[in-house]
């Protein structure tokens, strides 16, 4: 069996489990990774912002990602969250990422500072000139205020640190575009588990899921129907999970992916200010598409 290239398939953005103090919960840290490379994930994604990074102290960062990479023991590869608007502390996250065992970095566009686009380039070459780690790229506008143009992207492409992005755009147009500017071993990831499918229909090579906290295996097989040219398949899954995937936005993430968690007794309804539980409302549809999609019964009888 030919290995997997690293960062392609499915790769789930890690929650970060707390205790009910509020501290980070190592054990539970260990047992959602384990959880998913037992049910098949390719690869995971700790300390970014499902995993509510922005909360996190260096110190907690590194602890998480150490426990990520112990657990998995090279069983799949991790890819830890390092990016932010000050690149000088960006080039020390990664520096910490790498101490801490990671095989690669995640690193969001600057964001509330909104650079320009040479500003952008510039960020993560310096980035890219001070670690021996491959970057994914992650271009997620509705959070960051300012977009990678695929022109910036295509120029970035060009560096060698830099092997692919994640594209969370939600523009299907910008992504095409992307893949087509960008040499083919270039990775194109999506950012938006409801639009895997199209974007794998296009050359993408897979995504860093949100809702695979969730449901695993479903992601992963659905992503690997993509890989084998089975898009039947694929939509079939897509279009069971779809409420799952939708619901899981109708507040800020990770509020609802977590609540789903704790729904199925995997971790507590624990956040950090100011993520907050999701409202009554939101979490009464959340159980519904839940039970809907078995996870809480087979929790119950598990």
């Amino acid at each position: 069996m030919t290995p997997r290239r690293p960062f392609t398939g499915c790769g789930t953005a890690l929650v970060t489990p707390f205790t009910a103090n509020g501290r980070v919960d190592e054990a539970g840290v260990r047992r959602l990774a384990r959880r998913q490379v037992e049910a098949g994930i390719h690869f995971l994604v700790p300390v970014g912002t499902t995993g509510e990074a922005p909360t996190l102290s260096a110190a907690e960062k590194r602890a998480v990602i150490e426990a990520v990479v112990d657990e998995v023991k090279g069983v799949v590869p991790v890819l830890a969250g390092a990016g932010g608007y000050n690149t000088a502390e960006v080039i020390e996250a990664a520096h910490a990422a790498a101490d801490a065992g990671a095989n690669g970095i995640l690193s969001v566009s600057p964001y509330y500072n909104k650079p320009t686009q040479e500003g952008i380039y510039q960020h993560y070459a310096a980035i890219a000139s001070n670690t021996n780690l491959p970057i994914v790229l992650y271009n997620v506008p509705g959070r960051t205020g300012s977009n990678i143009e695929p022109a910036t992207t295509e120029r970035l492409a060009q560096l060698p640190q830099i092997v692919g992005i994640k594209e969370a755009s939600g523009n299907v147009f910008q992504m095409a575009d992307v893949r087509r500017r960008v040499p083919k071993e270039f990775l194109v990831l999506s950012g938006d588990d409801t639009l895997t499918v199209p974007l794998m229909a296009i050359g993408g090579e897979g995504v860093i899921s949100v809702a695979s906290n969730e449901v695993p295996t479903d992601m992963a097989r659905m992503v690997e129907a993509c890989e084998r040219g089975d898009f039947a398949a694929a939509r079939l899954i897509h279009e069971r999970l779809l409420p799952l995937l939708q619901a899981n936005f109708l507040e800020s993430n990770p509020g609802p992916v977590k609540a789903v968690m704790a729904l199925a007794g995997l971790l507590d309804p624990v956040y950090r200010l100011p993520m907050v539980e999701p409202t009554s409302a939101t979490l009464q549809t959340l159980r519904r598409i839940a039970l809907d999609l078995g996870l809480l019964a087979e929790t119950a009888s598990a």
